[in-house]
């Protein structure tokens, strides 16, 4: 594709971009950028938090893991469905019933100031290296299909987009978010969509014919019971729902957009609605990853194999493929998907980010109109600059982003876990202030123990570390637990 045809798509998307944001920016309140003034539509906050959701790592990185994991991943998207459950009947119920607007100010509640600022801060470091990674899959893409040919450094590719998303958050933030949300995910899924056509097309494929070749293949395999695997079922199933209640129940970034809904009612009808699309893009992007290696197959598209017969770089697949290979219709769809993404995955996080740190070790919400103004978009320009440390610290790293960003998840969002099960299914008290070394040692302790057992039983926990990590902060709330005199 021509560097032109490129960078009149960037435009016109950031045209979009501007456009809702001049709209939904006007009649705003002092707290429109945290809460959105609890105004949105339920369905439209539901179908837009798909693309965070789903993100670049999603939309590049799921169909190119097939090479490697088949449909394994699907085990762990089948658990989220459950993880969602708990969100919507036990999670929404308890942040309305304290109409939160920092979701970890139930902590507070709970146990303590100690706990409260933990929790807090446990979500901002997950949810920066999260967004700084899944930016950086998106970054590295645009700089292939564009920046490259421009002269442009990696590095001022990833400043442009963070200018970009501030141009367009700063004023409104969430309230901003759940309609550019909804235009991001329209792109996402229409990039896979029109990708497929393209794919049916070079092989003159009736879609019966399509589906025929995906569930035929090779890779088309969802089960794995072999206990050792990181890939087994049951690790797979278990992680799936405390991952999906962790990152999306006990995220400030997923639970913000939730809780602009009217009522809880609607927002719970916006958790299962979201939980059933997601599931079900998925297995879409899954189904994709098979067309691609057998287009890459049937066309001698050559692919790196490391020593152990693995493909090497599978988040290029799809970039690759759409760009170089099926057409300009597939190409402009591929970009638009993936700018999307890389929006999409940036701004609601920068947002979340943003009113964790304000609310959480500010208290933003004592202050006067201009304090807030002042502290919001100084603290938004300072998780920007995070974001841009970790992706050039991140900026050579190799293989699925996918699995990189769950695996550090298991680690940061498991204390995090732990305190929520502990503090919701317990009436036991505890000692706050030593909470905080609970949290940091719990990590410590599962991956000390992983690698053990990987090394010496070839046992690889893969993504149930989770439930390992959580399982040890209760553990360690338990030992703080008070005696009769506190």
């Amino acid at each position: 594709m021509s560097p032109i045809l490129v960078f009149s798509v960037i435009a016109f998307y950031f045209v979009l971009l501007m456009v809702i944001s001049y709209f939904t920016s006007r009649n705003r309140s002092d707290d429109s950028f945290f809460t959105g003034d609890r105004q949105s539509p339920w369905y439209l906050v539901a179908f837009g938090m798909i693309g965070a959701g789903l993100s670049g790592v999603t939309f590049v990185s799921v169909p190119g893991m097939v090479g490697n994991n088949y449909l394994y991943f699907y085990q762990f998207i089948l658990g989220n469905v459950v993880g969602y459950l708990f969100i919507t009947f036990v999670l929404i119920p308890l942040y309305y019933r304290l109409q939160l607007v920092s979701i970890y100010g139930y902590l507070k509640s709970r146990f303590g100031t100690s706990s409260y600022r933990t929790g807090s801060l446990f979500f901002l470091v997950s949810q920066s290296f999260g967004a700084a990674l899944r930016l950086l899959l998106a970054a590295k893409i645009l700089q292939f299909a564009f920046f490259d040919t421009m002269g442009i450094p990696f590095f001022a590719t990833v400043i442009i987009i963070l200018i970009l998303v501030w141009l367009y958050t700063y004023k409104s933030g969430i309230k901003t978010i759940v309609w550019t949300d909804t235009m991001q995910t329209t792109f996402l899924i229409l990039g896979a969509v029109l990708t497929i056509v393209a794919i049916m097309q070079s092989f003159d494929f009736t879609i019966t014919e399509a589906y025929h070749e995906v569930t035929h293949h090779k890779y088309f395999e969802v089960f794995n019971w072999d206990g050792k695997s990181s890939n087994n079922f049951y690790k797979q199933f278990i992680a799936g729902i405390l991952i999906a209640i962790a990152m999306m129940g006990l995220d400030q970034n997923m639970m913000q957009k939730t809780l602009t809904c009217k009522n809880q009612w609607d927002a719970q009808k916006n958790t299962l609605t979201y939980s059933l699309i997601l599931a079900l893009t998925q297995f879409l992007f899954l189904g994709l990853g098979i067309l691609l290696y057998l287009y890459a197959e049937e066309k001698g598209v050559k692919l790196s194999i490391g020593a152990e017969g693995q493909f090497l770089d599978t988040d290029t697949l799809f970039p690759n493929l759409a760009l170089n290979h099926l057409g300009i219709w597939a190409g402009i769809s591929f970009l638009l998907g993936i700018i999307a993404a890389s929006f999409s995955s940036v701004d609601s996080a920068l947002t979340a980010l943003t009113t964790s740190f304000t609310y959480d070790f500010l208290d933003i919400s004592e202050k006067s109109s201009e304090e807030k103004r002042k502290l919001k978009n100084r603290v938004l320009f300072g998780f920007s600059l995070v974001l841009f440390v970790i992706i050039m610290i991140f900026s050579g790293s190799r293989g699925d982003v996918i699995s990189l960003i769950f695996n550090v998840a298991g680690y940061t969002y498991g204390p995090l876990l732990g305190l929520y099960l502990f503090g919701m299914f317990s009436k036991i008290s505890i000692k706050d202030k030593w909470v905080p070394l609970v949290c940091v040692l719990a990590p410590l302790c599962t991956f000390g123990v992983g690698t053990f057992l990987n090394r010496t039983l070839d046992f690889d926990f893969g993504f149930f570390s989770i439930a390992v990590n959580a399982l040890l902060t209760v553990i360690g709330l338990l030992i703080l637990k008070k005696n009769e005199h506190g």
